[in-house]
């Protein structure tokens, strides 16, 4: 058996291993170099198209309105006016995030294959959508249960909206019967668009 100290380890490579760790550590959502992306969206979700993982830190900067969604629902009709909205405003900064859930009615019982066909060939959404994810209880995602502490509203049904400021730390909640062309709503999206 070998005596003596044991020899240090390279410190390039200790410094990598140390940002890999940091990067697990982050919730798997950010990257070590994403400091400034607020915590609100340091978060990592499949795409609901190709089922590829994103950083939800590429949306840092922008107004975000996240939605949950669902294909057979009362509301589902809503698709049309987010992706107007999104379309409306998306040079200013804005970005609609749908999240699919089936956790209300069992409204949202297809594949992410499955629901991308729908929103895309029946209301031509083209804003971001990730795979289905759980918006209440107890195996509720990390941005949806922050999102709940931040403006102490779960959602109570499918097309529960959150608005997220440019800032990544202000957060409202719309329920929903708050339709995408709410004047409310569009009123506090012009105006955290119009916040730098």
């Amino acid at each position: 058996m070998r005596k003596g100290p044991v020899p240090t380890a390279n410190p390039g490579l200790r410094r990598a291993l140390a940002m890999a760790l940091a990067c697990l550590a982050l919730g798997g959502g950010a990257r070590a170099a994403d400091s400034d992306c607020p915590a609100l969206l340091q978060h990592r979700f499949d795409r609901l198209q190709d089922e590829k993982p994103q950083s939800l830190c590429q949306y840092r900067g922008k107004v975000v309105l996240v939605v949950n969604t669902a294909s057979f629902c009362g509301f589902t009709s809503q698709y049309e006016g987010l992706e107007a909205l999104n379309a409306r405003y998306q040079a200013r900064g804005l970005v609609v995030l749908g999240f699919p859930s089936n956790d209300f009615g069992r409204q949202e019982p297809g594949s992410n294959a499955t629901i991308a066909e729908f929103c895309e060939n029946t209301f031509g959404v083209k804003f971001p959508m990730f795979s289905k994810t759980s918006v209440v209880g107890p195996d509720t995602s990390p941005l949806f249960r922050q999102l709940a502490q931040r403006t102490g509203e779960r959602p109570q049904w499918n097309f529960h909206k959150y608005l997220i400021a440019r800032d990544g730390q202000t957060v409202k909640s719309y329920g929903s019967r708050v339709e995408p062309k709410d004047p409310g709503l569009v009123k506090d999206i012009e105006k955290f668009l119009s916040t730098k």
